[in-house]
């Protein structure tokens, strides 16, 4: 997410919808409602710039793009799409009234086999970090490529994303991010690009920049007794998703640190090329954990403004995008 910026969403002129149910999930883009064994998930009518949901065809448009491509990786996941109609009783799921929104159905998925919780109770294996980085090794040799796609994978769109991050945490600088850690996480960033245009280039002609997941973290995923489920990816962009294949190993396996499995990280990589072949990926694994490292600080720094934040809120979103900026340090040989 290299090139986006979170910024207040436009002002609109929309009418509240109240369901008869209570909102679980609360994102800055969606409302997400658990009802028996499915979820429902409904798109805030917001445009942040890099995406924009202002309309109800364009929120429509995206449920349908959201299922669609969540149903590469868990396709008995993602049920379809479904109307939310107006009738003299209230707002619903379904039904003949008016349609007045769109809403993302679901299979609910068993919080205990989600990545996130298996992790914070010390239940994550090495056998589910293999049988991931195989499932995940798969969806990489399966995934879209073409010359679009790969345009992502040039050294001037990197140079650009890694840019674009530096510039939009200047403000935090010898605050959230000490100069001297900034500094050094730039340095090398661009040091890294003009040692390797060489390899970067050549995972272009390799066809190693692929339609990925974009989103590939511990919360994404969740282990369950039909197999691995992958979810969430990011449809509201495609220029979110396309990417060297390395950068998403990479993502998963910076997550993996994040939460002090290490071990587990390593494991998960090491499965990973197995499955792939790709050997390559590991002169590129460093350079991808800090840039993600650093995208998840950035926007951590970003959610720390929300004014509707509490004082205690706010502090806990302050030491993780510190965390997370000195986990990207810490990748620095």
């Amino acid at each position: 997410m290299g090139k986006s910026s979170i910024t207040k969403p436009i002002a609109l002129i929309h009418s509240p919808i109240t369901l008869p149910y209570p909102i679980d999930v609360e994102t800055y883009i969606s409302q997400i409602y658990f009802v028996g064994d499915y979820v429902y998930k409904v798109k805030k009518p917001v445009n942040y710039g890099y995406l924009d949901f202002t309309t109800l065809e364009k929120r429509k448009h995206y449920c349908e793009r959201e299922v669609e491509l969540n149903r590469r990786l868990c396709p008995d996941v993602y049920l379809g799409v479904v109307p939310i109609t107006r009738t003299g009783k209230g707002y619903g799921f379904g039904g003949d009234g008016e349609i007045v929104e769109y809403a993302v159905k679901m299979k609910k998925l068993s919080q205990d086999g989600m990545l996130d919780i298996l992790l914070s109770k010390g239940k994550a294996t090495v056998g589910m970090m293999v049988d991931l980085a195989e499932k995940v090794a798969d969806f990489h040799r399966r995934a879209e490529t073409d010359y679009r796609i790969s345009t992502y994978g040039d050294v001037d769109e990197i140079d650009r994303n890694v840019g674009e991050n530096f510039i939009q945490t200047t403000k935090y600088i010898g605050g959230i991010i000490p100069k001297s850690q900034f500094n050094s996480i730039r340095r090398y960033t661009y040091g890294f690009i003009m040692d390797n245009i060489a390899l970067l280039n050549k995972r272009i002609k390799q066809d190693k920049i692929r339609d990925c997941h974009g989103d590939l973290h511990s919360k994404s995923i969740c282990f369950t007794d039909s197999g691995i489920k992958i979810f969430d990816c990011i449809e509201f962009n495609d220029r979110f998703r396309y990417g060297d294949v390395a950068s998403e190993v990479a993502f998963l396996a910076m997550d993996l640190d994040y939460h002090g499995r290490e071990d587990l990280s390593k494991v998960f990589v090491d499965a990973y090329v197995r499955a792939s072949g790709d050997k390559e990926l590991l002169s590129l694994l460093d350079f991808y954990k800090v840039y993600r490292a650093y995208v998840r600080g950035k926007v951590s720094c970003f959610r720390s403004e929300n004014h509707d934040l509490s004082k205690s809120e706010r502090e806990a979103i302050i030491e993780e995008a510190k965390r997370y900026f000195s986990l990207a340090g810490s990748y620095i040989k």
